[in-house]
């Protein structure tokens, strides 16, 4: 009885004779066209294939998600919410063939140590991330150390750690897909095509055994070694079923919206370590390799031969992130998002306004902090205005040029200040204040027919699936506003049916467009037109529950009427949290 490390235990087979075991590794050498050896996998590979063909409409599919991501791309923007990455384990430590030597022992016993195992990879949502840029396209575990003379096992390599954002879910690629990189046991089948059965097995024993100095030729005329042998292709092939029935039956699906928290005990000794959350594991390292004590029986007392580490999985992933956002902005382009978000969070959102469309290629998201008393960080900013971003580098550019920040009070400075302590103050000072918050998004434009994958298409609706609460952003001067609130339903609810009811309030942006003569008339007019809207919101958008939406005119450049927005929107997120 053998045993490999502390899990794996290994039962020589017990020959019949030396004809046996040579028979049964003839078996397993045969030419190319006749070897059982990776049958499994083309077998499975063929079964998938059949069973799931890519279509031409899943391949035009891909195509517009690569053009829509190449759009977003522009600009030097670093967003990204969909990558593929090939990840592979750590492989394991090779195991060591060695006898022991000291003093008056000058043929001791064999000593040879196991190889470490190889690091496992697991994948972590983290909340101080918010894009899958900072991820490498693959990633590799850290192998075992080798195993050495005088029974030293080698070291396991630590675990290595995928940090994603929340939001990200990550699905494993099936077999017969074009972006799935080859598995381990694929990589072996490639490098071994085009040679003998001689040059098959010679190559396919150097990339699993290990043996003593000149000792090569010798073991592999000794029936130990082949009985080992045969014993090693038994174990492998039993592996390698059932990764490939895990990937046909049981792929990697995971929905990572929650960050992972270990609770510690407050009574713990001191000194102990803690330990970290790890996350999912995704690719198991390999297993090390053994020494040649594990082969040590009454009938062989010297084994020379030992085993190396095993290969690491390796693992294609697909991961998506949607964004968890507690409010969702929805709009056309150019209705005002983009400006609404600055004035909503003082300014600290940087989001690029222009006056054309589709300026916002990727969702951003902004914090909005409230006080007890209503008041929210962003009214209490000192900028009241919000242009154009062109505008405002030139303004802060001539400022700067001109020196009016060479006198200006650091922050630092201004924390000292007896009268801004006396005062509500944005930033850090604001924290003292601070009794609620809630995140809002801002997302690249809808367009007609965006749930076909038009425009930015799922790359913006994707991002919207999470918000627990949507508000549509439509442009008050518009001719027909109330037309872009039912196209904005309509594609909502061809992407994701019941993806409208979270919708809780319609925002009428560029109020202060309309009148600005000051006039009677232009006044009149405003207001029948904001009365129409109203009438609209109140009949064709009433929801399936029977709720109605609200409507708020606002000014997102010159930041008014937002404080009941704000109160609006903090009493939607409440509600939903409760809720949930």
């Amino acid at each position: 009885m053998l045993r490999c490390g502390s899990t794996t235990t290994i039962q020589l087979v017990s020959s019949t004779g030396r004809h046996c075991s040579r028979q049964l590794l003839a078996s397993a050498f045969q030419s190319h066209s006749q070897c059982r050896l990776f049958a499994t996998t083309r077998t499975l590979l063929r079964q998938a294939e059949d069973e799931s063909p890519r279509s031409k409409e899943d391949a035009e599919a891909v195509k517009r998600q690569r053009k829509s991501e190449w759009k977003r791309r522009q600009g030097g923007q670093t967003f990204l919410d969909h990558v593929v990455i090939t990840v592979r384990g750590g492989k394991g430590g090779d195991g060591c063939a060695a006898f022991h030597r000291e003093k008056f022992v000058p043929y001791g016993p064999p000593s040879g140590g196991n190889g470490g195992r190889g690091a496992d990879v697991y994948i972590l949502p983290t909340p101080h991330l918010t894009t899958l840029s900072s991820l490498a396209k693959k990633i590799r575990g850290e192998n075992g150390k080798h195993g050495q003379g005088t029974w030293q096992n080698g070291k396991n390599a630590p675990p290595y750690v995928i940090k994603v954002p929340l939001g990200t879910i990550v699905r494993e690629l099936p077999l017969n897909d074009s972006r799935r990189a080859k598995d381990e046991w694929e990589a072996e089948e490639e490098s071994l095509q085009g040679l003998g059965p001689e040059e098959r097995k010679i190559k396919m024993r150097e990339t699993r055994w290990l043996h003593y100095p000149g000792a090569a030729d010798a073991n592999v005329d000794r029936e130990t070694f082949l009985e080992a042998e045969v014993t090693q292709y038994k174990m492998e092939r039993e592996r390698r079923v059932n990764r490939r029935r895990r990937a046909l039956e049981e792929p990697i699906r995971l929905d990572l919206d929650k960050e992972e928290v270990i609770e510690r005990p407050v009574d713990a000794p001191l000194g102990i370590k803690q330990k970290e959350p790890l996350g999912h594991l995704v690719a198991a390292g390999g297993q090390g390799g053994l020494g040649n004590t594990h082969f040590l029986t009454t009938e062989n007392r010297s084994p020379k031969f030992a085993t190396r580490g095993h290969e690491g999985e390796r693992i294609t992933l697909e991961l998506e992130l949607k964004l968890l956002a507690d409010i969702g902005l929805v709009g056309m382009p150019n209705a005002g998002k983009s400006t609404l978000l600055r004035a909503l969070t003082g300014g600290r959102a940087k989001t690029e306004v222009a006056g054309y469309a589709f300026t916002t290629l990727n969702p951003v998201v902004g914090i909005v902090r409230v006080s007890e008393d209503g008041t929210w960080e962003g009214s209490i900013s000192g900028q009241d205005i919000h242009d154009e971003t062109w505008v405002e580098e030139a303004e802060e550019a001539k400022r700067t040029q001109e020196g009016e920040y060479a006198y200006a009070l650091t922050r630092n400075e201004k924390a000292s200040d007896d009268e801004y302590l006396t005062k509500m103050g944005r930033g850090h000072h604001f924290d003292i204040y601070e009794t609620f918050r809630f995140t809002i998004a801002d997302n690249p434009g809808l367009i007609s027919q965006a749930s076909e994958d038009r425009g930015l298409g799922h790359s913006f609706l994707k991002s919207m699936e999470r918000s627990l609460a949507l508000a549509y952003v439509v442009d008050l001067s518009a001719p027909n506003p109330w037309d872009e609130l039912q196209v904005l339903r309509d594609e909502l609810e061809k992407y994701q049916p019941g993806m409208s009811s979270r919708a809780r309030i319609v925002i009428a942006n560029k109020a202060d467009l309309l009148a600005g003569e000051g006039s009677e008339e232009a006044v009149l007019e405003a207001r029948n037109k904001l009365k129409q809207l109203q009438d609209f919101v109140d009949q064709e958008m009433v929801l399936s529950d029977g709720r109605k939406l609200d409507l708020v005119p606002t000014s997102a450049k010159y930041s008014q009427n937002l404080d009941k927005l704000v109160l609006l929107l903090q009493q939607y997120v409440a509600e939903a949290r409760e809720a949930s």
